[in-house]
């Protein structure tokens, strides 16, 4: 028997809502919001970045949530992506989810499993060369939570 969903309708019966980019532009040594979150909490089904401009200097880099209410939280353990460059093309993902948080990667698996509420995404950035375009796709777990890029 044949697969009669299209590909958009299978990754939206696995993964939820169409997915939501965020292009980071010239990084730099600041903490910069990606996606905001009203309304809710919602279930981070996918999230992994590709980098789009070659990251070539040392760049401690890391992914945060900063909740309107509540303290802000490590996504992933910051992690040089820079001193041994990262070329464009490259995919960001995790290395291990069982690690608290989980530490970013080249190649990795995307971030999945993760609940956030009302407020943002953000990353955290310490080098000043190379972009990423982050990806994330979600499911509400609050009647009316949405997810945007910030």
């Amino acid at each position: 028997m044949g697969n009669f969903l299209d590909g958009q309708a299978a990754r939206l019966n696995v993964l939820g809502c169409a997915p939501v980019s965020k292009a980071t532009g010239t990084l730099a040594a600041t903490t910069v919001a990606l996606f905001t979150i009203a309304g809710g909490e919602v279930l981070i089904t996918s999230m992994y970045g590709k980098v789009t401009t070659a990251i070539t200097v040392a760049n401690s880099y890391k992914l945060q949530t900063n909740p309107t209410t509540g303290d802000t939280a490590d996504l992933t353990t910051a992690t040089d992506i820079g001193t041994t460059d990262t070329a464009a093309g490259t995919i960001l993902g995790v290395l291990d989810q069982t690690d608290t948080p989980p530490d970013l990667n080249r190649g990795g698996k995307a971030l999945s499993g993760v609940v956030v509420s009302t407020g943002q995404i953000e990353h955290v950035s310490a080098g000043t060369d190379g972009a990423i375009t982050w990806y994330v796709t979600w499911v509400p777990l609050t009647t009316g939570a949405t997810l945007v890029a910030a």
